[in-house]
């Protein structure tokens, strides 16, 4: 590939991300014996084996000296094949061209230099009071002042690491990310943070820089050290879609990179999915085990979709994307719609809904990815609910004066750029056997549908609930129904979904007021839902929402049908 012809892909940086995260940084047994230190050692007591060595970088160059056939334990035994060492160290440590004595190893002599890029090395810091690092924190459960991030701030150094220190399973060599393509980097709802900031001209890994002071749970979102674990609020997927959205729109890439918390990474792809206008493919990918540890899997999926996005393998006839936004862990390529995290192991992903997900596989080098099927249903650049097809605002509804009324809410910017206030609230309800305390069939004993109704027409003028029944025909127990029924004519569309994973199509409803959730899971409905809510607004309210009249049934029903239209093509 000429230089001309290189290629640019764009990583984004979401929250939790265990493919951004690395094991502890531990004092090593070299700094322990260096300060005196107690060591750490094996069950038996005595010192280990081995010390961690950790990605670091050299201040100056180096001369070290390599034992010949030290690479593999039969290199010996081919050494005729093998050009003469560089010279020979004797027992007195000295370095000499030409062997003086039978004792005398063959070495090679290398120089080290900073320019390199990092090295394995013993990891010699220790904490402000000269103790040593044990774990993240000074000591277990300290405060965030006392706790170090274990997340980087973007993918730049673990595309780094990954180049300088991963291998080609056949070929043997390293840079498989930068011989591949170029990569900028985008810090957008990001793991770890500059808490101190970044002053204008400063170096960061993203360049220079110039960061404001980031806090915890405000500007980036982290779960370790676990008892600091932050989540991000519903207003962060309003600037998912606007960062992600304008990097696509800007002409400069191949496609994107979505990395993020396994246990989470699905949403988002649904999200991007229906909302990013984009017939570039974006791909989502996680880790299993923090990056740098034993059978690190995040390492190979980040390389897998690179490979992917290079490939062309996702383009239709048109040139454009038919795959959508994808998933690519473990050498599957799973349809954003379909994938979800079903353990906590590497191979623990599955494709929900019973009738396909998994589009293809990444194969084995030297083969490329292979697309088996295109998906059916609508997605990111022919989504009726993405980005661009979204009005600047819709009808909400609010209790004002005692009385539920439509209210407009503004969608987009004069920008075209999604509002963060505009995003709907959409909640759960979940049935079960045997659930109501009594057979009476009344809304009054669902405290928490009615308390959220209350809340919605006060503070959530677009909103919605998702209703979690029974596998096969998504019923719920008469009292939830009764309740969701009420929300309905309060405007706020309800969506029925089986429980768990349902292999079932759940159909449209036979009295027109609810939205059949086909096969999605719940978590796959709410997001379709917010999207239609932006797209649709909200139901029109009955003027007594426990008494509606023929006419405002009729008018729900002709609404809720154009929710149902876009959940059965999505």
């Amino acid at each position: 590939m000429s230089v001309n012809s290189r290629k640019r892909i764009v990583v984004f940086s979401g929250p939790t991300a265990t493919v951004q995260n690395t094991v502890p940084l531990v004092t090593s047994n070299k700094a322990r014996e260096k300060y005196g230190l107690p060591l750490l050692t094996h069950a038996d007591g005595t010192p280990l084996r081995f010390d961690a060595l950790r990605p670091q970088q050299l201040a100056a160059p180096v001369t070290v000296y390599v034992r010949q056939f030290s690479a593999h334990p039969l290199e010996r035994d081919a050494a005729e094949l093998y050009a003469p060492p560089d010279g020979y160290m004797g027992v007195d440590g000295k370095f000499t061209r030409e062997r003086r004595a039978a004792s005398d190893e063959p070495v090679y002599e290398v120089t080290l230099k900073p320019e390199d890029g990092v090295y394995l090395l013993p990891y010699m810091a220790r904490q402000a009071d000269g103790k040593a690092w044990e774990d993240d924190m000074a000591y277990a459960g300290a405060p965030e002042q006392l706790a170090r991030q274990p997340f980087y701030p973007d993918a730049s150094r673990l595309f780094e690491e990954i180049d300088r220190l991963g291998l080609g399973e056949t070929s043997g060599l390293n840079n498989l990310l930068a011989s591949r393509a170029d990569y900028d980097f985008v810090r957008v709802v990001p793991s770890g943070g500059y808490k101190k900031g970044l002053a204008a001209g400063e170096r960061s890994d993203l360049g220079d820089a110039d960061i404001a002071p980031e806090r915890l749970g405000h500007d980036f979102f982290n779960y370790r050290p676990f008892h600091l674990w932050r989540d991000p609020p519903r207003a962060m997927m309003a600037r998912v879609v606007n960062l992600v959205q304008a990097a696509m729109d800007s002409g400069r890439y191949a496609g994107g990179i979505w990395l993020e918390g396994s246990p989470n990474l699905e949403e988002m792809l649904m999200w991007m999915n229906l909302l990013i206008d984009t017939a570039l493919p974006i791909c989502g990918n996680s880790s299993q085990r923090p990056h740098g540890s034993l059978a690190n899997d995040g390492d190979r999926n980040i390389v897998d979709s690179v490979n992917w996005i290079l490939s062309d393998a996702w383009r239709d006839e048109r040139g454009d994307n038919a795959a959508g936004v994808v998933a690519i862990l473990d050498q599957l390529i799973i349809a954003a719609r379909e994938v979800q995290k079903a353990d906590a192991r590497p191979g623990g992903y599955t494709a929900t809904g019973g009738h396909g997900g998994i589009i293809g596989s990444m194969g084995h080098p030297p083969g490329g990815p292979v697309m088996t099927y295109v998906p059916g249903r609508r997605h990111t650049h022919c989504s009726a609910v993405n980005l661009r097809k979204l009005p600047h605002s819709v009808t909400g509804v609010r209790r004002v004066n005692g009385v539920i009324t439509p209210v407009p809410v503004r969608v987009k910017d004069e920008s075209g750029w999604l509002l963060p206030d505009a995003l709907p609230e959409v909640r759960f309800a979940r049935t079960a056997r045997y659930l109501p305390a009594s057979t009476d069939i009344g809304s009054a004993g669902e405290v928490e549908i009615l308390a959220r109704i209350a809340h919605n027409l006060a503070h959530a003028p677009l909103a919605g609930f998702v209703a979690e029944g029974q596998a096969g025909n998504a019923k719920v127990v008469r009292p939830i129904d009764a309740a969701l029924i009420e929300a309905t004519f309060c405007g706020m569309p309800v969506v029925r979904v089986g429980r768990g994973n349902a292999e079932g199509m759940i159909p449209r409803s036979r009295d027109g007021l609810t939205i059949g959730g086909s096969n999605l899971t719940a978590n796959k409905a709410r997001l379709l839902l917010m999207a239609c809510l932006l797209k649709l607004g909200a139901l029109p309210p009955a003027a007594d929402y426990t008494k509606p009249t023929a006419s405002e049934v009729a008018a729900v029903r002709e609404k809720i049908a154009a929710y149902q239209a876009i959940f059965d093509t999505h």
